[in-house]
């Protein structure tokens, strides 16, 4: 979100000036700015700033006016102007200096049942969530140890999801232990989504129960169970947690993105989560034109929207990596730009580092494209694809042999994730290419499985049957994909892959291109 020169980035928790240095603001005062930036153009009222920032301690509304005045100075010249006071009453953070969401600072506010606060509707921010306090249902002291590190650092690594609105642990933890109603959750803290778990241990075995709620409706979203050997509870947090923060990303794409759906005006988060939702469902080239729809929709709305760039650009590298055209290296050059000047905004953008690697990987700069994915990790730990494009960097350095290990780590922390049809193909060629014929066609079969609607895949597992032999199976092969993209040639995929200029690989990619000729690919 743009508000003068500054970027409110809220999936970092970072303000960031034109420069993209980031601007240094105490947590109380950033945890204020971030609640006007969720109702931007909306009324907070005074008493639930004072609710939501100081909810751990009692305070006066001195505590307050401090803040609001840190904000300010933070925002500069040209951006203070749009956090506007309302007298006796609170705050609004106005976008290009006038209220939206058909909002008036006139409009006479409702007597409410608490001191400071409005009794009047207020809209729910997108993407906002509580995690309530994990139940431990087995009485067992570490399993409450467990439970609540669970909650803890979901509350934390869900904020970095884009949009993102979480309500802090402090205000969570005071639900731990009492029967709730989603809906009673929903009105009163002003969260679209509730999610619920539970922890129980039977013997030697661990499970761990989760749902997600809708507070409008109260109807179960997504729902997940983890059965796991009882081993150190402790050492399995991390990896549960990762697992529930990469689901439930997708998740909440694809819920938002169905409201957005029914909206009759969308802005441009409502646009961004459509073409998310639409990105998500694959790479092919229907799919990846919708989404680049929706995002370019987005930033003729807002120039400034940073996500929706970061998801165009990675729009522009999916159609250069998977072959379906001859221009990759203008869409990778596209991609590079675009990312560029996030990082120059937002410099600790996990994704854009992360994609940024990926456009180095495709373009003969793997070494640098490498620090830049381990760059997105060190700032989002639970950046399962980052570990993928990892492996492909190995794969393109001919360092086959490391491939495999990274694409295990990004399906321990994302086993369902709706990328994983990547890394699987990203493996097998690493195998083929390592000279494992046999676990290449695992590899390639597992790729197809998850989605078999990606060309690439199938070309490859064409050309690695052909080479062990099976060419009945290997022209079927070839057949779906050219079915798929009936452009595709050798001719287009030589043109567009890397290039490294040792006899051994040279040798290998020939044996490759040989076997794709015998299933029946096109020459071109």
């Amino acid at each position: 979100m743009v508000v003068g020169d500054r970027t409110v980035d809220l999936a970092r928790d970072l303000l960031i000036d034109e420069r993209g240095d980031v601007v240094p603001l105490r947590p109380r005062a950033w945890l204020v700015l971030r609640l006007l930036a969720t109702r931007a153009g909306q009324l907070v009222a005074k008493g639930e700033i004072l609710d939501e920032v100081w909810s751990d301690c009692e305070v006066t509304e001195d505590s307050l006016v401090q803040a609001i005045g840190d904000v300010r100075r933070a925002l500069g010249e040209t951006g203070r102007t749009a956090l506007r006071t309302l007298p006796r009453r609170g705050y609004m953070l106005a976008l290009n200096e006038e209220p939206v969401a058909g909002q008036s600072p006139s409009l006479a506010a409702a007597p409410g049942p608490y001191p400071g606060r409005s009794s009047a509707p207020s809209a729910i921010p997108r993407l906002s969530i509580v995690v309530l306090p994990f139940a431990n249902l087995g009485g067992d002291p570490e399993q409450e140890y467990f439970a609540d590190g669970v909650t803890d650092s979901l509350t934390t690594d869900l904020s970095r999801i884009a949009g993102s609105f979480v309500i802090g642990r402090n205000t969570a933890f005071t639900f731990k232990g009492r029967a709730v109603d989603a809906r009673e959750i929903g009105r009163e803290l002003k969260v679209r989504y509730v999610l619920e778990g539970s922890v129980q241990r039977g013997g030697s075995r661990f499970r761990l129960n989760v749902q997600l709620s809708d507070t409008e409706t109260g109807a179960q979203v997504w729902a997940e169970r983890f059965d796991k050997p009882a081993a150190d509870l402790l050492d399995m947090q991390d990896e549960i947690v990762s697992r529930l923060a990469n689901t439930l990303n997708a998740e909440l794409i694809k819920a938002e993105a169905q409201r957005a759906e029914r909206s009759p005006h969308p802005d441009a988060m409502d646009l961004y989560f459509q073409g998310r939702a639409w990105q998500n469902r694959g790479i092919t080239p229907v799919f990846l034109a919708r989404a680049r729809e929706f995002f370019m929709r987005a930033l003729a709305l807002d120039p400034g929207h940073i996500e929706a760039a970061v998801a165009a650009a990675h729009v522009d590298i999916a159609l250069g990596a998977s072959f379906m055209t001859d221009d990759a290296p203008m869409h990778f050059k596209a991609a590079e730009s675009t990312l560029s000047g996030v990082l120059s905004r937002a410099p600790n953008h996990p994704r854009a580092h992360m994609l940024l690697g990926a456009v180095q990987i495709r373009t003969d700069r793997a070494a640098n494209g490498l620090a830049e994915c381990r760059q997105a990790l060190a700032l989002d730990r639970n950046l399962a694809d980052a570990h993928g494009f990892l492996g492909l960097g190995k794969h393109a350095l001919g360092r086959n042999e490391e491939v495999e290990e990274h694409i295990h780590e990004a399906l321990r922390l994302s086993p369902r994730d709706t990328r994983a049809f990547l890394w699987f193909m990203i493996a097998g060629m690493a195998k083929l290419h390592g000279g494992s014929d046999l676990e290449a066609l695992d590899w390639l079969r597992r790729s197809i499985e998850a989605n078999p609607n990606y060309t690439l895949s199938h070309f490859h597992l064409a050309g690695a049957l052909a080479m062990t032999g099976d060419l009945r199976e290997a022209r079927s092969s070839a057949d779906t994909g050219l079915a798929l993209d009936p452009g595709f040639t050798i001719h287009r995929h030589r043109m567009n892959a890397w290039v490294r200029a040792t006899p051994v690989w040279l040798a290998r990619r020939e044996r490759f291109y040989d076997g794709m000729r015998m299933a029946g690919v096109p020459e071109g």
